[in-house]
């Protein structure tokens, strides 16, 4: 057995300490900047020149963000919840079943991947608007769930692709029908995979700008990346209330991340438990 050295093991953890500093110190410089009673004068000063909570204060009360923090919500957990219940039944049809053109199907899901964004702005907005969906929190779902889709299909097939057909077949044995055997045994197997996509949902619709800028033309409608943009104007920002709304933004994914996290590991659980 290799027996680890000192130096290797020196070299391991200053390697771990580096890595966990670069990435750590943005969200140090965010939160410590937040608190700064004077950001605007800080510099490249690794410390704050004083504390106050009284840019938290601004963005929440004086600024309404809350507001914004609301229909971003919103618009994430609609997103969470259609490209999650979409993906997985097409995941399903292209992973159990046989039919024409499924070859097709699968390569057309990647292709949609490398289509940037940004070649989709005009199009879908002259799309929306002929809906009447444009200043729709649901029109702006529905863009996310479509960004959203290929990457879920692909995850989700794999993990559907991996589930033994003997259990189902075990399950249609014994008498379950076919939602029967979606709910008890498909399911628990493809949760963890279900989970990552729904981390994927969440992370593009919280963080998007470009669509939420152009879609909502109501301040009330407006999403976080989009009420972010209010502290900034022509020649400067007010930088203590940026890193104080960026900050709020940060901590409902963090939320989401931790809740998920523990339903992955329940996922896993289950998983095994009905293998």
């Amino acid at each position: 057995m290799n027996r680890r050295t000192p130096a290797s093991t020196a070299g391991r953890v200053i390697g771990t300490i580096v890595l966990l500093s670069l990435s750590l110190f943005p969200f140090y410089w965010m939160l410590s900047t937040a608190v700064d009673t004077s950001p605007l004068s800080r510099g490249a000063s690794l410390l704050p020149s004083g504390f106050t909570l009284e840019h938290f204060r601004y963005v929440l009360v004086d600024a309404g963000f809350l507001r914004y923090v609301r229909v971003s919500v919103i618009v994430a957990l609609g997103t969470v919840l259609l490209s999650g219940v979409i993906a997985l039944l097409a995941a399903v049809a292209v992973a159990r079943f046989r039919f024409r053109l499924r070859t097709q199907v699968l390569i057309m899901v990647l292709m949609v991947q490398m289509v940037p964004l940004e070649a989709l702005v005009i199009p879908l907005f002259l799309q929306a608007r002929t809906l009447n969906m444009l200043n729709s929190l649901l029109g702006l779902i529905i863009v996310y769930v479509g960004f959203s889709l290929a990457f879920a299909i692909w995850n989700l097939r794999g993990f559907v692709a991996a589930v033994p057909r003997e259990l189902e077949e075990a399950a249609y044995i014994d008498g379950a029908t076919w939602f029967r055997m979606f709910r008890s045994v498909l399911l628990p197997l493809v949760a963890p995979g279900l989970v990552a996509t729904s981390v994927f949902s969440f992370i593009t619709a919280w963080n998007e700008f470009i669509f939420a800028l152009t879609f909502m033309q109501d301040s009330a409608k407006y999403t976080v990346g989009v009420g972010l943009r209010t502290f900034f104007t022509q020649n400067t920002a007010d930088w203590g209330a940026v890193m104080a709304a960026s900050t709020i933004i940060t901590l409902p994914v963090v939320i989401f991340f931790v809740l998920v996290q523990r339903n992955l590991a329940k996922g896993v659980t289950a998983g095994a438990v009905k293998g």
